[in-house]
């Protein structure tokens, strides 16, 4: 099994504050563990305001100062001082990780200078750490109902609003949250 560029979305019952009606966009997983990154989390800072606090410095002006104004997110409990921006694939930047033909995560510093100027890429979101397993510790979580799986989708990450995306992941499923059960069913 590998859920590499699909969500996992939290079911209902999911009593980790952390996680709680969370989607996370899985950016990785295979034998080794997985990673991914909350989607839905956001925190009281935009990335216009990160990016001052951390003085990047730009190499061209701010084109599209709206992209800015967006918040940036939580997205994980491990390295939460560490950023990672998903993003539309353009360019090389010296530190990304491709998920598919059309994304990829990148932490380097180089991506962060290009945010909002012409170089940026068309679509992305920044957050603050990441989620992370162990061998076989998401495979646990699913088989303990922990997770819904479902296969990641562009307009869920870039274009829907911070606090309609678990919702909107669950309605991909085709169903709603008072649709699922919330025992656990072993065949």
């Amino acid at each position: 099994m590998n859920l590499t560029n699909h969500f996992l979305v939290a079911m209902p019952t999911m009593q980790d504050p952390q996680f709680k009606q969370s989607v996370i966009y899985l950016c990785e997983h295979n034998d080794e563990g997985a990673m991914g990154i909350i989607i839905n989390q956001p925190i009281d800072i935009s990335i216009a305001d990160m990016l001052e606090q951390i003085e990047i410095e730009r190499k061209l002006p701010v084109a599209d100062p709206v992209s800015l104004e967006s918040l940036v997110l939580n997205g994980g409990p491990v390295s939460e001082d560490r950023g990672f921006v998903l993003h539309t694939t353009k360019g090389e930047y010296s530190s990304s990780l491709p998920v598919n033909n059309a994304l990829a995560v990148t932490t380097s510093l180089d991506i962060l200078s290009e945010l909002g100027t012409s170089l940026a890429p068309t679509q992305f979101l920044v957050a603050l750490g990441y989620a992370g397993w162990d061998a076989g510790q998401l495979e646990q979580e699913l088989v303990d109902n922990n997770w819904l799986t479902i296969e990641a989708d562009d307009t869920i990450i870039f274009s829907t609003p911070i606090d309609e995306r678990w919702h909107k992941a669950i309605e991909k499923l085709g169903f709603t949250p008072a649709n699922l059960s919330l025992d656990i069913g072993h065949a």
